[in-house]
């Protein structure tokens, strides 16, 4: 009887929920088990399961031509799933019924026909697009882009009647004068790069294809000489390290002008980016799929898959995604590694994780700053401080005074000799870091708060956390210190609005709430202090010490109450 009541809720809502099912079939023609499954489908489709929602709708595949988005939501979970192919084909199969009717089902269609090499059919699709489906922002700016694309592939020239998108134009423009092999390629290239509007370093690496493809190795090797690995993106690095392994064919490998699919797999990579900085990772993850469908030689956009994967603690299939990553991509096979790492801590033990990354580094063969950096990092993380500076030291050596990587690797190497108590060493570190960089707000505040926490020079250091704060006045760090600064002088009013504001700021952070704490009882709010002191013993990540006169506090009080 039970099994009876929920196949009738089931049936009931989605009969209810969807005017379009009503309308298209009557109730007799489904199957409960079918229903049950679909619904179960939507269900794991709105909550981001796309594995799972997949196989509910392969399952229940019989509503393809009773319930319109049934079709809409199967398409979009094997693109989410990287089976495009098997999504056109589904689209192609069902012809031109109405459900085939969103706006995702034409972009594939395109995409097909690119594949195919018919440009004229692409261009047909593009323009039977209905408006309704380009009312959306987005959808306006991907079809018309498209648009450009294909004519200028058809027609071997750039059109004059245009949409102008901005920055995108520009970008778009660089790759299709690229394409057709345009004399102007370098200009509108540079020109992008060179915007300071916005960061388009990645176009650097694109522009190096060109420039190996039409041999002239010298001025690629001009590009990459200004280029520092430690402040380089990791796709830069990747083209700067084969550049000087003489490995220049690796470029025609990975992307070419000369094939519009990888083209449009780059522009699809970009309005991928564009949804993720609105949040809007599905649609992201969508044009993510069809990038790596239209040029899955560029496995370098992985890493982002991989990347979504590991936040999501989807640790297994990342770890399946890094292994496109082979050694001959020395800067992406570390990458790999970094990330193996990462998953080892997080599932396993830190020393487990060291070792593991450690023992990679050993085989590395052509050692660059940037993997000495990496593995200084690491060490310092695991606080195996020694190492750390060990390591660092390896490249500040090498570095003149006024290059602003080595104030940041003094900074780091100064906070690793702070941690061992080697407060002379530190200092030296961490003062020569300003003197290359004296508005650093977070090296003036690491120096800062070492000094309050020593009672040593409070007044200067007072005045180096008002300068930091002036530069970083949203920082948590920051204004705690500066906080901390003002209850070490009793000025508790001061302190308790900063640290008010750190705690909203940073509400799980167990050395903000301690000092919150401290300061509610120097205000006699002591039943408020125990409340924060209370929070910290409940942190995960505070230390031994700290829990330790955290218990005492909540007995007695600060020590210097």
């Amino acid at each position: 009887m039970l099994k009876k009541k929920i196949t009738f809720i089931l049936i009931s809502l989605l009969l209810y929920q969807s005017p379009l099912l009503s309308k298209s079939t009557s109730f007799n023609e489904f199957n409960s088990k079918n229903l049950s499954k679909y619904f179960s489908g939507i269900v794991a489709f709105e909550n981001k399961d796309n594995s799972r929602a997949l196989d509910f709708f392969n399952s229940s595949k019989i509503l393809i031509n009773k319930h319109e988005p049934y079709l809409e939501r199967l398409v979009k979970s094997l693109v989410l799933e990287d089976k495009v192919l098997q999504a056109i084909n589904i689209i192609k199969k069902n012809g031109k019924k109405k459900n085939s009717e969103f706006f995702e089902a034409y972009i594939l269609s395109v995409l097909d026909n690119l594949k195919k090499n018919n440009l004229d059919k692409a261009a047909q699709i593009l323009s039977e697009v209905p408006n309704k489906f380009q009312e959306e922002r987005f959808n306006f700016i991907i079809v018309k882009s498209l648009e450009q694309y294909v004519n200028v592939f058809r027609n071997k020239q750039i059109t004059n009647e245009k949409k102008s998108f901005g920055n995108l134009s520009s970008i778009s423009e660089a790759f299709q004068r690229c394409y057709l092999d345009d004399k102007n390629t370098d200009y509108f290239f540079s020109n992008l790069i060179k915007n300071r509007k916005a960061d388009y370093s990645r176009y650097i690496f694109f522009y190096l294809t060109y420039l190996i493809k039409k041999n002239r190795i010298e001025d690629a090797k001009a590009v990459t000489n200004d280029l520092d690995y430690i402040n380089t993106t990791l796709l830069l690095s990747q083209g700067k390290s084969w550049i000087e392994r003489d490995q220049n064919k690796e470029f025609s490998k990975v992307f070419s002008c000369d094939n519009y699919n990888d083209i449009i797999g780059e522009f699809l990579f970009l309005i991928s980016n564009l949804f993720s900085s609105q949040n809007e990772f599905e649609k992201s993850n969508f044009y993510l799929s069809l990038s790596n469908y239209l040029n899955p030689k560029f496995v370098f956009n992985l890493s982002l898959v991989a990347e979504n994967f590991y936040f999501n603690e989807n640790y297994e299939k990342s770890k399946a995604v890094l292994k496109n990553f082979d050694k001959n991509q020395d800067f992406y096979y570390w990458y790999r590694s970094k990330k193996e790492a990462q998953i080892i801590l997080k599932t396993r033990t830190s020393d487990e994780a060291l070792n593991y990354i450690t023992s990679k580094f050993k085989k590395i063969e052509n050692l660059n700053n940037k993997f000495i950096f990496d593995i200084a990092n690491f060490y310092k993380n695991s606080k195996k401080y020694e190492e750390a500076i060990k390591y660092y030291s390896l490249i500040i050596n090498e570095l003149k005074d006024d290059n602003e990587v080595k104030a940041d690797l003094l900074y780091r190497r100064g906070g690793s000799y702070e941690r061992m108590k080697n407060f002379k060493s530190a200092d030296k570190d961490l003062q020569e870091s300003l003197k290359i960089n004296p508005n650093n707000a977070y090296v003036l505040n690491y120096l800062a708060y070492s000094w309050l926490e020593r009672d040593y020079k409070i007044n200067e250091a007072i005045e180096m956390l008002e300068q930091a704060y002036e530069q970083e006045n949203n920082d948590p760090y920051i204004i705690d210190s500066i906080g901390w600064a003002y209850y070490l002088i009793d000025d508790f009013i001061k302190a308790e609005k900063f640290l008010k504001k750190a705690v909203q700021l940073m509400p799980d952070d167990p050395i903000v709430n301690d000092h919150y704490g401290d300061i509610l009882w120097k205000l006699n709010r002591k039943i408020q202090a125990r409340y924060f002191w209370s929070m910290v013993l409940e942190m995960n990540d505070a230390e031994e010490e700290l829990l330790d006169q955290i218990k005492i506090k909540l007995i007695d009080g600060p020590t210097n109450s």
